[in-house]
């Protein structure tokens, strides 16, 4: 992804002396002060918070009414189904309320509507199918917030209905049943309004257990699954819940989770939230993309090990043949582009397309492109699609403007769907470009880093890994994004079979090892040799019993030193030494610096420019600036200007003097003291 600017919220480590005298890395002290937490109290109910920070679930909405009505039908022994979404969130919910209602004897039908046939949310016909089993209760999970026409269909053949769920509702249209369970209802009193739907189903048994603690140490590793893959904020409740779920999924009792993680190759390696969002989420994603969604319903509730091996099998399978159609896609779609760059949001339509799988392919193109993308699956007359924003564009009130030339359409800001008919595609072509054009986003995002490194040495494997401390990362709690500049490219190696990058950078005298995924050489846009910006996320690599730090890369640009040098040498105004101090000179910096000097006539150019170009190859501008800033401090150097150093002389006949008197020197030695 490219990037408009690079913002950076703080230079350097420097951090609360608190935070630091409480024992904690000056690295996690800095990220802990750009998440705003400042005094040793805060870390430590933010890093390690506990039952403490549960909420009561029955402050929700018409909790007290769904759990009266589910004790009913323990005691009348009612046939219960639980009615879910085909997507990690409403998969995990499922199998959490229904191995719950199992445990208390109660038969129990889950249901998740197939995707393909369909479609999301509740239908009437699966009602009805669920009626003719003899179930008198249906709770959904994570879906149900608009289906007042199911709920009126329901009770007019009989059915009771729970909805639980977290997804925004309009509120004129809230559900007649017996109990609608969502915290973002306006009327809703409950703390967390961001909970995932497992979160929601989750409460709903801590409230008739009457015991959360309990609850969650049951089934906090599916609840984890779920919260991570839905990408909700994980503070407050979502952080311990997904904290304690991590901790249970170490050393699973789960037979399908096992099977899951060692198909998965990651059985042996340390669980966090990125092994559930790059490698259980995906593959139980997969079976709902492709219709084939109880095969990760059964995997999660199985106790048998060896079913739980076939149906991991299965399942990994399902995801291969997600990835070999989604490559199929985006060969397609990138032909259709051919080649060329469009001013308009991407609007793509063909009948060979699989419904589950274009939402990734729009994904990346909008990446690509840098615009909204719409992939639409035609059939017949009809059409369905998926649609992916970019830079903040607005695809809900997008789709909204242009609702008369569609069937129906949902979803939020970020990424939609809609429904069309065949012959209002150009139509809404036309609408869709002309709403962006009048409400065109930035050309390009920004790049928001939370700390530039100036001191190498804060990337040591004891401050890398306490960041560790700062997991569960996900919505709300970001992964440390880091950045350094002016780092030397040493050496570009393509791996994956060219997919993806290895660079090699050094920078204030250490060198660190870089992978940069989804990356070519030709994208990289930087040579050998050349100075870059990188903006990372530190990590531990583990590989073949060694550990050692890596630099997972998020973005590349080539270095520009005018910004800083200027600075620099306009330090009469004021040094700014926290930019400056990675580039403090030593005796051989300003050795290197007088010999070029000298052998450009004893004087060094009257402009940036030329004062840049005049740098030896063997150093980087800025720490050149600053021997020449050094150089005039002790009388070595004369300026040609009062005003201006970007021109100046040695001064014949001077003196030797100590460089380690140099205020300036003094001061950018003081920062890493």
């Amino acid at each position: 992804m490219n990037y408009s600017k690079w913002k950076i919220e703080r230079i350097g480590c420097a951090s609360s002396a608190e935070l630091c005298r409480a024992g904690y890395t000056p690295l996690l002290a800095a990220m802990l002060g750009v998440r705003g937490i400042q005094t040793a109290d805060e870390a430590r109910r933010f890093l390690n918070g506990g039952a403490e920070t549960l909420n009561d679930p029955m402050l929700m909405k018409d909790m007290d009414k769904a759990v009266a009505r589910i004790k009913a039908a323990f005691d009348a022994k009612e046939t219960v189904a639980v009615y879910g979404d085909y997507d990690v969130d409403g998969i995990t919910s499922t199998c959490i309320l229904t191995d719950w209602l199992h445990s208390r004897g109660v038969n129990c039908y889950p249901y998740i509507p197939d995707r393909i046939e369909e479609g999301y949310g509740l239908n009437t016909a699966a009602i009805q199918r669920l009626k003719d089993k003899g179930v008198s209760l249906i709770i959904s999970v994570d879906c149900g917030i608009t289906a007042a026409d199911e709920t009126e269909f329901a009770k007019s053949i009989g059915v009771d209905f729970i909805i639980t769920d977290h997804h925004e509702c309009r509120e004129q249209t809230i559900p007649d049943a017996v109990a609608v369970i969502d915290p973002k209802q306006e009327s809703c009193n409950y703390p967390n309004k961001d909970l995932a739907g497992v979160g929601v189903a989750l409460k709903l048994v801590c409230a008739v257990e009457g015991d959360s603690e309990t609850v969650i140490g049951k089934y906090a590793d599916l609840a984890a699954i779920g919260t991570v893959a839905d990408v909700v904020p994980l503070t407050g409740e979502n952080r311990y819940i997904v904290r304690t779920g991590l901790a249970m999924l170490e050393n699973t009792k789960r037979p399908g989770i096992a099977a899951l993680l060692h198909e998965s190759g990651v059985e042996d390696r340390r669980i966090s939230s990125s092994t559930i969002g790059f490698s259980l989420a995906p593959r139980l994603n997969a079976a709902g993309r492709l219709g084939c969604v109880s095969v990760a319903g059964r995997l999660l509730l199985t106790a048998d090990r060896t079913e739980a091996a076939r149906l991991a099998n299965e399942l990994c399978e399902l995801n291969r043949r997600r990835q070999a159609l989604e490559t199929d896609i985006w060969a397609d779609a990138s032909k259709m582009m051919s080649g060329q760059v469009p001013e308009t949001p991407i609007v793509l339509a063909s009948e060979n397309w699989h419904q589950g799988v274009i939402g990734i392919a729009a994904s990346k193109l909008a990446e690509q492109y840098s615009l909204p993308t719409v992939m639409i699956c035609l059939d017949g007359d009809k059409g369905k699609g998926s649609c992916r924003s970019y830079a903040g564009f607005n695809l809900f009130d997008a789709l909204s403007a242009c609702s008369e030339h569609l069937e129906g359409f949902g979803g939020h800001a970020l990424a939609a769907g809609l429904n069309i008919r065949r012959e209002n595609l150009q139509k809404f072509c036309e609408a869709f470009g002309r709403y962006y054009h009048a409400n065109r986003p930035e050309e390009l995002p920004t790049l928001n880093c939370d700390l530039e490194i100036t001191d190498p040495s804060a990337l040591d494997m004891e401050g890398v890994r306490s960041l560790e401390l700062l997991e569960p990362y996900g919505s709300g709690n970001p992964k440390p994004l880091m950045c350094i500049q002016g780092a030397k490219l040493d050496r570009v190696t393509p791996v994956g079979g060219g997919r993806h990058l290895r660079l090699s950078v050094s920078f204030g005298g250490a060198g660190f090892e870089c992978v940069f995924f989804s990356h070519t050489e030709n994208e990289l846009g930087a040579n050998v040799g050349e100075r870059i910006d990188i903006a990372f996320t530190p990590q531990i690599n583990e590989f073949r019993f060694r550990s050692s730090v890596q630099l997972q890369i998020t973005a590349v640009r080539r270095h520009d030193p005018k910004p800083l040098c200027r600075r620099i040498l306009e330090a009469d105004r004021e040094l700014p030494e926290n930019e400056a101090a990675a580039y403090c000179p030593d005796r051989d910096a300003f050795v290197r610096a007088w010999r070029s000097i000298k052998a450009a006539g004893g004087a060094v150019a009257a402009d940036l420019d030329g004062l840049i170009r005049q740098c030896p190859r063997s150093l980087e501008p800025e720490r050149f600036c600053i021997c020449i800033l050094a150089l005039c401090e002790l009388g070595l150097l004369h300026k040609l200007r009062p005003d201006s150093v970007f021109g100046a002389r040695i001064v014949s006949g001077s003196a030797k003097v100590n460089l380690e008197d140099s205020t300036i020197i003094k001061s950018l030695k003081a920062r890493f003291k």
